[in-house]
């Protein structure tokens, strides 16, 4: 089991200026000029960890039994924030991904889903408030994350399976992380695509552990 605490602690004093940028430098990300970017510290058969800077967002909040009940109204207040509806009426380009912050609970229980778009770098500093009550600027900060990836459309069982997959891998190598939520983030349109790019992201606690013995999941 390999820890990289000493990689870490470099990470951790390098600028927190946010790290949004030309899509062309992760290979996944294809829809939009901009992507959120990363430093990849390590990875194994099952899962990376990624580091993120901080950065702002422009978010939402739906009270829902499942993702697949808020996406739609939860993406349009989105797309209309970055269409117009906000105090500069300025238009603000598509970027990648949305990222969903999703409590962990039973099925028949509803709970506070989030969705996120991320702000483009020229909107970082200073972003245009939203006139939707409902929609609201949010800075994440620097952190590091477990991320296990697929390729089909993200849903509530896509997501489970996934999230359940990537567990596993953490428990077993006895990885610390957030418990209680965890990101679905999404990188392509709804349209028909022949591969898609979606991800599971839990929130590193301590040192990032990567185990390269480590066995994809059945």
């Amino acid at each position: 089991m390999i820890c990289f605490s000493g990689l870490v602690g470099l990470l951790l004093v390098l600028t927190a200026e946010a790290r949004v940028g030309d899509s062309s430098q992760l290979e996944f990300c294809n829809e939009t000029e901009q992507c959120l970017l990363f430093d990849s510290i390590c990875k194994n058969s099952v899962y990376e960890v990624r580091h993120y800077d901080s950065v702002k967002w422009v978010t939402t909040n739906y009270t829902s039994f499942a993702m697949e009940f808020m996406m739609v109204p939860a993406f349009w207040r989105l797309y209309k924030y970055i269409t117009g509806e906000n105090e500069a009426n300025q238009k603000i380009p598509m970027t990648a991904p949305v990222v969903m912050g999703l409590p962990e609970k039973s099925i028949f229980r509803t709970g506070v889903i989030t969705m996120s778009f991320l702000l483009p770098a020229e909107y970082q500093m200073d972003p245009p408030k939203p006139t939707n009550e409902y929609v609201y600027i949010q800075e994440t900060p620097a952190m590091n994350v477990y991320v296990i990836d697929y390729d089909s459309y993200m849903s509530t069982m896509s997501d489970n399976k996934y999230s359940q997959k990537l567990l596993k891998a953490l428990n077993s190598a006895n990885a610390q992380y957030t418990k209680g939520f965890h990101f679905a983030a999404g990188y392509d349109s709804p349209k028909p695509k022949k591969k898609r790019h979606c991800e599971v992201w839990y929130v590193v606690e301590g040192d990032p552990v990567c185990d390269p013995d480590l066995q994809p999941s059945a």
